[in-house]
């Protein structure tokens, strides 16, 4: 299979972790007590998914997989800001769906051009001590630490944003059509399956007009439940707006255009009722290798036996592509125009993505928690609780006023009275987390 395309991808996203706030205080000439002038940390970046025409598989996600957004940098003195952390924007192609890998939950569908998804969240930079200072705490040794980004796994998988699909089974021309019509070069062979991948060309009807097709490769009979490649790359055809069904009309190879082709809308229908009600055009390939006469009979069968209309073409000496090209058109020329009124808005917010203002994680903490208390020896105990874990990533204990608002909130959701509960004496040694206090009641 050659490695060109590539549909479904995992990776690993994660948000820029804040800048931790300072602690500093002002010295200056003349100012021997100056007050704090410690500065916030800045927050840390997104990471962004955004959906551009520019790409067309998930390749690039098979070798890097991880996808960290820069973190904020800390807070300085003199109320110094600390940096914020750049936005990492992931381009990916349209017609990308997004999905938690561990719920399987849809998160999104980047059908268009600019559209985006926030995939994880940079934390909030922590405050500096100056915000802390009060008329009771003039010189306060507290900040606040910088909360993580959000770290999330994610499924990506991609169903093609063609406007037109062309269908058929394999060795009817599919390649060699969307290689003269368009500037795609697929790999072309006379034989089964020589397409094992969807390729994409853009089709010019002048300068101003153009769309997207799509070759979609591997349906056979039974495609819909995996034979060949089909279940693979039916999905593809949802996304398009029509269908260009091609067929063999020649019939030299034995194959049986008419049969041929109630065979594909078979596997379409039981695949997906909407995608059996696209509009469609049937094309017969093939023309200059029979007599005239042969063509004229094969199609007056085909649209007798199917009341359909079928256009004659030769992919490979370039006959009646014009016309084919002008139905294609005509089937899709007003959702095409609406979707160019809608890129022009588009481009205008396209640039800045680096510089998107997203809301930042931020540290919480728990007005209410219950403390739990371990022995782990005589005389000495150790307090946890989810509500403790919190303040400990907020707050750094080993400074001083950190260390007495921590207490402080910990005394306000009963530590000493569960401390009591447990047979902590005074003199016990209490840890919470890495730190010892002896305790006195």
């Amino acid at each position: 299979m050659q490695l060109d395309f590539l549909d479904e991808a995992n990776i690993l996203v994660k948000g820029g972790k804040g800048g931790d706030g300072a602690i500093s205080f002002r010295r200056e000439k003349y100012v021997p007590k100056g007050g704090p002038d410690g500065g916030d940390g800045g927050n840390g970046g997104s990471v962004i998914i955004r959906a551009t025409p520019n790409k067309t598989t998930l390749l690039e996600f098979k070798y890097k997989r991880k996808y960290f957004a820069e973190d904020g940098e800390n807070g300085k003195a003199k109320n110094m800001y600390g940096k914020a952390g750049e936005n990492l924007i992931i381009d990916v192609p349209l017609g990308t769906m997004i999905f938690n890998s561990e719920t399987n939950d849809l998160l999104t569908d980047l059908k268009n051009p600019g559209d985006y998804y926030i995939a994880a969240r940079g934390g909030k930079g922590g405050r500096g001590n100056s915000k802390f200072a009060n008329s009771t705490l003039q010189a306060p040794r507290i900040s606040e630490n910088g909360a993580d980004g959000e770290f999330n796994r994610l499924h990506l998988e991609l169903k093609l944003v063609a406007d037109i699909g062309i269908i058929g089974y394999p060795n009817v021309g599919k390649s060699t059509l969307i290689s003269r019509i368009s500037k795609a070069k697929p790999k072309i062979a006379n034989y089964h399956f020589t397409t094992l991948t969807p390729n994409l060309g853009v089709v010019k009807v002048d300068e101003a007009k153009s769309f997207v097709v799509a070759d979609i490769p591997g349906l056979i009979e039974g495609a819909h439940e995996g034979t060949g490649l089909g279940d693979q790359f039916l999905k593809h055809i949802e996304r398009c707006y029509g269908i260009l069904h091609l067929v063999d009309i020649s019939g030299v190879e034995g194959r049986d255009p008419i049969e041929d082709y109630k065979k594909i809308r078979e596997e379409l229908e039981k695949y997906s009722t909407t995608l059996a009600e696209k509009d469609e055009i049937i094309a017969g390939n093939k023309i200059d290798i029979i007599t005239e006469e042969e063509l004229e009979k094969n199609i007056q069968n085909f649209e007798r036996e199917l009341d359909i209309e079928i256009t004659p073409i030769s992919a490979y000496s370039n006959k009646n592509l014009d016309a084919i090209i002008m139905k294609m058109w005509n089937m899709i020329k007003d959702y095409k125009e609406d979707e160019l009124k809608n890129l022009e808005k588009i481009k205008r917010t396209y640039e800045d993505f680096k510089k998107l203002k997203v809301e930042p994680v931020v540290n919480e903490v728990y007005e209410y928690f219950n403390i739990e208390v371990t022995k782990i020896s005589d005389h000495e105990y150790e307090i946890h609780s989810e509500g403790i874990d919190l303040l400990l990533k907020k707050y750094d204990i080993s400074e001083t006023d950190s260390r007495r608002k921590i207490l402080n909130i910990l005394e306000r959701n009963g530590l000493s009275r569960t401390l009591g509960k447990a047979g902590v004496e005074e003199g016990d040694t209490i840890y919470i987390a890495d730190y010892a206090f002896d305790y006195i009641p």
